[in-house]
Formats: C-alpha cells, sequence, structure tokens
C-alpha cells in the first residue's frame, strides 16, 4: 500500500484543499456558484451515483452536490480541521488519505470521483499512480473529474508553476488528454474551469469579454507559432470515463 508520507507534496499535500477563502463560512456561498456553474452538468444525473470526493476540504463540493439532490456522495481529507467544518454543516465527509483510500478493498466501486486538489501537486509518477487507482475503484463506465493548472496560459502558467515549492507540472489540453487516454479512459473531454460566475455583479460580464479578447489574442499568436492550443483559462478540468 502506497505511504502518503512519502508523497512529494507535504507542505501543500495532494489529499487537502487549499483553496478556499480565509473566511471558510461563506466559501460555501461563493464555491456553490463555481461548482454548479462548471461541473454540475458533468455530473450523473443519477441522484442516487455513489460519488467519491478526493480532498474535500470543508465539503464546498460536497455541499454543492447534496443541495442538487445528491445524498450518496463520501467528501475525504487529510487534514482534522477541515473535516471539523464538514460535520458541523452535517456533510458525509471523513479524515483520511487519498492513496489509501483508494487501494483498499472496503469500499465498492464509485460511479464518479471528483478530485478537488489539483492534479499538479503529485509528480508525474504519481499523477500515473493515482489515475490508475482512481480507474480501478471505478464502476464500469464510472466518471473522473479532475482539474489542474493551465500551462497554456501565457501570462499565469509559468506563474502557477513557480508560486507554489509543491507544485510539480502543468497540463494543458492536449497533455490532460494525452495521459488519461494513454491510461485507458474514454471519452475524455478537458474543458475550461469559469471564475467568472457571479451574475449579479456586472463587473464580471466585463471580465468576461475582456478575458475573451485576450485569449483570442493567445489564440492567434499560437496559430502564428504552429501551436494548437485553444484553452486558455487558469485552470482546466477533464472529464472521462472507465471503459463499461
Amino acid at each position: 500500500m502506497t505511504d502518503s508520507s512519502q508523497l512529494a507534496a507535504q507542505m501543500e499535500p495532494f489529499d487537502s484543499f487549499w483553496e478556499g477563502p480565509e473566511n471558510v463560512e461563506k466559501g460555501y456561498s461563493k464555491f456553490l456558484a463555481f461548482y454548479e456553474n462548471n461541473y454540475l452538468d458533468k455530473v450523473p444525473t443519477d441522484k442516487s451515483a455513489k460519488i467519491l470526493v478526493i480532498s474535500c476540504g470543508p465539503g464546498y463540493f460536497v455541499n454543492m452536490l447534496n443541495k442538487n439532490g445528491y445524498e450518496n456522495v463520501l467528501g475525504i481529507d487529510s487534514t482534522a480541521e477541515q473535516i471539523e467544518w464538514t460535520k458541523r454543516k452535517g456533510l458525509n465527509c471523513q479524515q483520511a488519505r487519498a492513496f489509501e483510500h483508494l487501494e483498499s478493498t472496503a469500499d465498492e466501486g464509485y460511479d464518479v470521483i471528483f478530485c478537488e486538489q489539483e492534479l499538479n501537486h503529485l509528480t508525474k509518477e504519481e499523477i500515473i499512480q493515482f489515475l490508475k487507482l482512481c480507474m480501478r475503484k471505478l464502476s464500469p463506465g464510472g466518471t473522473l473529474i479532475g482539474h489542474a493548472l493551465n500551462g497554456a496560459n501565457p501570462i499565469t502558467g509559468s506563474e502557477a508553476l513557480a508560486q507554489n515549492f509543491d507544485h510539480y507540472n502543468t497540463f494543458t489540453e492536449y497533455t490532460f488528454n494525452q495521459v488519461l487516454s494513454h491510461l485507458g479512459y474514454q471519452n475524455c473531454k478537458v474543458f475550461p474551469l469559469n471564475l467568472y460566475v457571479f451574475w449579479k455583479n456586472p463587473a464580471n460580464y466585463l471580465l468576461i469579454a475582456f478575458t475573451g479578447l485576450v485569449h483570442l489574442f493567445f489564440r492567434t499568436m499560437f496559430i502564428i507559432y504552429g501551436k494548437n492550443n485553444k484553452i486558455f483559462t487558469k485552470k482546466i478540468a477533464a472529464v472521462c470515463n472507465k471503459p463499461a
């Protein structure tokens, strides 16, 4: 069995959530909007689907699923303080290490595995190991959803890699598809993550328009240099399936 204490990332472990705001309580509404906008349509419509949320933190993604009728959801996080927040909210979460949980034989196959921490906190060798474990733990036809830092963005790509000592890589649309397909996942789709999801705030419409123009410029420059990159958001996500 994998010993998570030997993983490369130790200051910000892969199986704990590090992206929440300082005011944890406010994060429930903030991340509810973000997750609903970016991920809800990627989750199977069957409300009884068995779903595992890895690095669930205070339970933001679990909370979103519950509010949308999904009750067969388990969140895990390696940090006790994060799990304490989930208990206050009545969310089904427990303290556990991701690799050890996936390697255990106690749980039946999951219909969905959602990886809430970026894969960038794992080395390439660890990413391969993690994705293989997810494949084993998914039910036939099950769905894997994960996200990563986008190395194709000329402004944030290199900074995102350098700004955290526990970031070991970035992805592009091509490399995300590449590794998932190589490991046998099917129906792989990489998609941009939209940060501007608060529709009551008029500034977000301006930001969407502005970033759209910037991304069009990036796309044009990449074409000039013979590159095929099309997604330039700060973060990207991927959804794929275990063969049925």
